[in-house]
């Protein structure tokens, strides 16, 4: 069985995240989401909310877990059994970043091969950061997330708005 961990933050989950998992969990027998914890970021939303979230975006894909995760990834993906790390690129930007945590997590891990995703051409642009940012801004944002997750957003701003 083949295992691929997909980590990320998620804060929040996109179309272009879900994308990937969809297309990864043709390719592996089994893609396990890891949420991320990282003390040094500020999310919007807790680790909780982001995993359950991602399940509500995913709940149609058989072979997906969503778990948290903290440490070195590659202990992480030990510990799953995972012989693959699996990572989104949107643009060559974001490969050169990707390509050296890949040597180092290479160098930490020779048995873990990490293998990169083009996302699709429709969400080349979209990251979490840029949801947030339209949705702050008054934009409208369901073509960028799915349903479950617009909602979500939409009450956040709406809670952070009150607290300015």
């Amino acid at each position: 069985m083949t295992v691929a961990v997909y980590p990320g933050s998620f804060d929040p989950v996109t179309l272009g995240h879900v994308d990937i998992i969809r297309r990864a969990a043709k390719m592996f027998d089994r893609v396990v989401v890891a949420v991320g914890i990282n003390m040094e970021k500020k999310p919007w939303f807790t680790v909780e909310e982001r995993k359950e979230l991602l399940r509500s975006a995913t709940n149609d894909i058989e072979n997906v877990e969503v778990v948290d995760f903290e440490g070195l990834l590659v202990d992480f993906a030990r510990q799953y059994g995972s012989c693959v790390i699996l990572k989104g690129l949107r643009a060559v930007s974001d490969f050169e970043y990707e390509f050296q945590m890949a040597l180092t997590n290479n160098k930490l891990a020779p048995e873990i091969e990490t293998v990169f995703l083009t996302t699709s051409a429709e969400n080349m642009y979209l990251s979490s950061s840029i949801v947030k940012q339209v949705g702050i801004l008054g934009g409208d944002i369901s073509p960028f997330v799915p349903q479950c997750v617009h909602d979500e957003i939409k009450s956040r701003i709406k809670q952070r708005s009150k607290t300015k």
